[in-house]
């Protein structure tokens, strides 16, 4: 499949003043500012191939924004290249931007005085969408995410909900290649975020969108994505199948064992399994894949204590993206 989104040492360096401390600091500071050199993007790397849903993360301050801002052309990189259906953002940001649909889960591109489908209307002509074509996106969009129900209501008198379903058909109605989205199903209700993210898979499914996704939410990153981009420091410190990559960074299981009665003895004697919590009539048994199995730790339990319920307790993507924060 062919890329889409091309990063190549992608870098983007600030200068910032630095704080003088008490009163004679802050004035010669604010005279003479010592500035200080900041690498929010320290030479990134990667592609997207159209059609791919990719989960962009990594904690605050990690440079995930920063990169964002430099493929949709807000910002300039200080150094490296990036290409956006073969366009670049900084050379040519129009062209650019007819291709992208973006959607800020904590802004809004909806006026917040107009009804929401006077708000699409206006949006129509920033765009320069063809009447015949903006209705029969409207049409499909409307149908997808239930607009319908409040395309007639204010946007300031939108629940929270409603506007983010109305942002991401403002950002679909120009039918763009490639979607942005960050953070967006934050503060939304378990209904809404169902909602967004059904429409995600739907516009991916049917239009062939490609999506990068930025979030803290890791629900959206495990429905939605196939494939993790992972960013600490400015820098991509892992990318690759969400499936991979929580192989390689979890290599342990739990195994959790409900006893009949208390026992004092419930070590085992398998160096590759170790006790890592007890509650009560339960424990929690930590084991390395690679080296023992689950069928093998649970008959050498049974053979020693009195169970009466087991389970096992796979990695998960929330424990590979801890181990990854843990690391870098």
């Amino acid at each position: 499949m062919n890329a889409v989104i091309e990063v190549k040492d992608l870098v983007k360096e600030y200068m910032i003043a630095k704080k003088g401390r008490g009163l004679r600091g802050s004035i010669r500071s604010l005279l003479m500012p010592k500035k200080t050199k900041v690498c929010a993007v320290d030479g990134i790397s990667f592609s997207i191939a159209a059609g791919e849903i990719v989960g962009y993360i990594g904690p605050n301050g990690a440079g995930k924004s920063t990169t964002i801002k430099m493929l949709t052309g807000i910002l300039h990189p200080t150094s490296g290249s990036v290409r956006v259906c073969g366009i670049s953002p900084q050379e040519d940001r129009k062209a650019v931007v007819g291709k992208l649909g973006v959607v800020f889960g904590q802004r809004t591109q909806l006026y917040w005085d107009l009804r929401l489908g006077e708000s699409f209307e206006l949006l129509r002509r920033i765009y320069q969408i063809d009447k015949a074509a903006y209705e029969a996106s409207l049409a499909v969009l409307s149908d997808v995410l239930k607009l319908d129900e409040f395309i007639d209501t204010p946007v300031r008198q939108l629940s929270l909900g409603q506007r983010m379903r109305g942002d991401l058909a403002a950002a679909m109605l120009h039918e763009p290649s490639v979607l942005f989205l960050d953070e967006p199903t934050i503060g939304l209700d378990a209904d809404a975020k169902h909602a967004i993210r059904g429409f995600i898979k739907e516009m991916n499914r049917e239009r062939g969108l490609t999506v990068i996704l930025t979030t803290h939410d890791l629900d959206d990153v495990e429905q939605l994505c196939s494939r993790l981009v992972v960013v600490n420091h400015g820098r991509v410190v892992e990318d690759g199948p969400i499936d991979a990559i929580i192989a390689k960074l979890t290599p342990h299981r739990l195994l959790v064992a409900e006893l009949e009665r208390p026992c004092e003895d419930l070590d085992l004697d398998h160096p590759a399994a170790t006790i890592v919590r007890q509650e009560g009539l339960k424990v929690w048994y930590q084991f390395e894949k690679s080296r023992i199995t689950a069928a093998e730790l649970i008959a050498d339990l049974s053979g020693k204590l009195p169970i009466r319920d087991l389970s096992v307790k796979e990695p998960d993507i929330e424990d590979a993206i801890r181990e990854v924060y843990k690391t870098t």
